[in-house]
């Protein structure tokens, strides 16, 4: 195998390599997602981010992702902005169409050089996030320690959202291993801890499926902004404050969810096929 150009991005913190597969054709590299990712052997990332040629005549490109224990996610917030940077910028247009395994993902340039990425309806059926039974979305009754009765929602991904006092107080490596894998979830869940500020903001912390805590959670964000609105603890248009920075998250009237931020390249290089053995 040849050296693999790569690019390193990032949105507020959460951070991917990203490799374009549309012209070389490189077979099955997102075997080598955990050694890719490992941040002492490897390059290091929260997922690896593969651009392929799309599926759909609509999309500009197909993006998958895969998460640092090499499990496969349907959608990736941040990582739709960064890509989707790549693409305008080739293309000199201010939109693209990114073909993810959840759906289309429009995007386009905001004020002020920010990526707005509309990240497609939210489920909340108990069928649609998946859930292993019949079960009030808005309540589903399970927990760990502090961590209690968490809203159900699927934006790409699925979505345990619990709401706390004080979402920095918590041992989130000690609670949310085990929520990410309560029978509840066949295909487990992304675990975001939120604590309401007001109407308007919100402070989270996600541990995210096949990777542990993030610095931040696009859809994590969208799906904590959607669980504060169906409990009446917010509007429908918030600021959400990560580890690493913040996004403005927007709940449309047709129940499309509008994410906002921005994106940073970190630096570009090669792969050097002797770390993926």
């Amino acid at each position: 195998m040849e050296k693999i150009l790569f690019t390193k991005m990032h949105g507020i913190g959460n951070d991917f390599v990203i490799i374009d597969n549309r012209k070389e054709q490189l077979e099955l590299i997102h075997r080598y997602a955990c050694a890719i990712a490992n941040r002492h052997t490897g390059i290091g990332c929260d997922q690896l981010i593969i651009i392929e040629n799309p599926r759909d005549n609509q999309a500009d490109a197909f993006m998958r992702i895969f998460n640092a224990n090499g499990s496969e996610a349907e959608a990736c917030g941040n990582a739709a902005r960064c890509v989707a940077s790549i693409l305008m910028t080739e293309s000199g247009n201010d939109q693209a169409i990114i073909e993810t395994l959840a759906g289309l993902l429009d995007s386009n340039i905001a004020e002020e050089g920010l990526i707005s990425v509309d990240m497609g309806q939210v489920k909340m059926d108990w069928r649609d996030i998946p859930l292993s039974e019949a079960i009030d979305t808005l309540h589903l009754g399970i927990g760990s320690g502090p961590l209690q009765d968490p809203v159900g929602v699927n934006i790409g991904n699925p979505h345990a959202v619990f709401f706390v006092e004080d979402a920095d107080a918590i041992d989130l490596p000690q609670h949310c291993s085990i929520l990410e894998r309560n029978k509840l979830f066949p295909k487990h869940a992304n675990i975001s801890v939120a604590t309401i500020k007001n109407t308007n903001e919100i402070r989270l912390r996600v541990w995210e499926r096949g990777v542990g805590e993030t610095l931040a959670c696009g859809s994590g964000a969208c799906a904590t902004l959607v669980s504060a609105n169906r409990r009446s603890l917010s509007g429908q248009d918030a600021l959400v404050h990560l580890n690493g920075g913040t996004l403005h998250i927007e709940w449309l009237a047709d129940n499309h969810v509008i994410m906002t931020g921005p994106v940073a390249t970190s630096f570009s290089g090669f792969i050097n096929p002797a770390v993926l053995n």
